[in-house]
């Protein structure tokens, strides 16, 4: 009789969470952006909260809680219910460079999030000073290896993509150049556009404009293939640093025990609003390429550049600043 009565209450849970994915979403579901407005994150997360909101009847807000590289955000959707009305976009730096960093983060990027989709990628370019005087990756080669030391590059802080995505160049075309350090993108130009620095690993919105007014001169992109937004540019991979493939990432994820059948359906919608033409178009106009996965996907990707970044940041002796 007991063993009756367990199987018929876990029948009946069943029924319920079935029943409770399927009345899902009954009222408004917020998306945390850990960062703040306007930065890539914040748009990302208004470009797809648009786009859900439209294929699935209810409000979806972004609510932008930044601070501490992303983590501030992270940890507040860690803890959030697990019903599906709140979720994060979650990127390269708090998901897979931060475990590398710190010793303790107040979020698990594994056990604390179900995986529902990546979302986009935002490739990176290799750019420098035209006063350094190459106009290839063969040359810069050759002439950055010539005099290890003598030549800075500018980072935007410890673990930022501007930082670790040229770590990893250094370590995998035994460069030695120097970081220097900026409260930014913006000062970050503004030092390698005048020549302070002489070279960088910047997205494509922030450089593509200063190449096209000939101020800096590109050479590479980051990515294992060539850029929607710069196809004419060669990869890293083709020039020289064989199986370089670096880029920022945005990701959709729910608190850990979300019922899988919403994430599912989550998923499915995603992928339908990633697939319209207009909303490609807007995205690309940022710099970013759709580049979706399936939720087991994502956690295998994961795993991957979790591994790939600390590595990085243990060879390169990065510290939290």
């Amino acid at each position: 009789m007991k063993a009756f009565r367990i199987l018929a209450v876990a029948a009946a849970m069943t029924i319920s969470v079935a029943a409770y994915a399927d009345t899902w979403p009954s009222r408004p579901i917020k998306i945390i952006a850990p960062a703040p407005p306007g930065g890539p994150y914040d748009y990302v997360a208004r470009a797809l909260a648009e786009g859900l909101q439209r294929a699935l009847g209810q409000p979806f807000v972004v609510e932008n809680r930044a601070g501490a590289g992303g983590a501030i955000g992270m940890e507040a959707a860690s803890k959030s219910a697990p019903d599906g009305y709140t979720l994060v976009v979650g990127s390269t730096g708090p998901m897979s460079v931060a475990p590398g960093m710190f010793k303790k983060l107040r979020y698990d990027p594994d056990k604390d999030f179900a995986p529902v989709a990546r979302l986009v990628k935002m490739p990176g370019y290799l750019v420098v000073h035209p006063s350094l005087g190459v106009d290839s990756m063969k040359e810069f080669l050759t002439k950055v290896r010539a005099d290890p030391g003598k030549y800075s590059y500018a980072s935007t802080g410890n673990g930022f993509s501007q930082h670790t995505n040229m770590e990893l160049l250094k370590s995998m075309a035994n460069l030695f150049v120097v970081p220097i350090t900026y409260r930014g993108s913006g000062p970050a130009m503004t030092d390698l556009i005048g020549g302070q620095v002489q070279m960088m690993i910047e997205l494509g919105p922030v450089v593509i404009p200063h190449v096209k007014a000939g101020r800096l001169k590109v050479l590479a992109a980051s990515t294992g293939t060539r850029t929607e937004a710069m196809p004419e540019v060669p990869t890293l991979n083709e020039s020289g640093v064989k199986g370089f493939d670096a880029y920022t990432w945005f990701a959709l994820y729910a608190p850990a025990g979300t019922p899988s059948d919403i994430v599912q359906k989550l998923y499915a919608e995603t992928a339908r609003v990633l697939s319209q033409p207009e909303l490609k178009s807007r995205l690309a106009s940022q710099g970013a390429e759709v580049a979706l996965t399936t939720p087991s996907e994502l956690a295998t990707f994961q795993a991957a550049e979790t591994k790939k970044w600390t590595s990085v940041v243990q060879r390169a002796g990065i510290l939290p600043e």
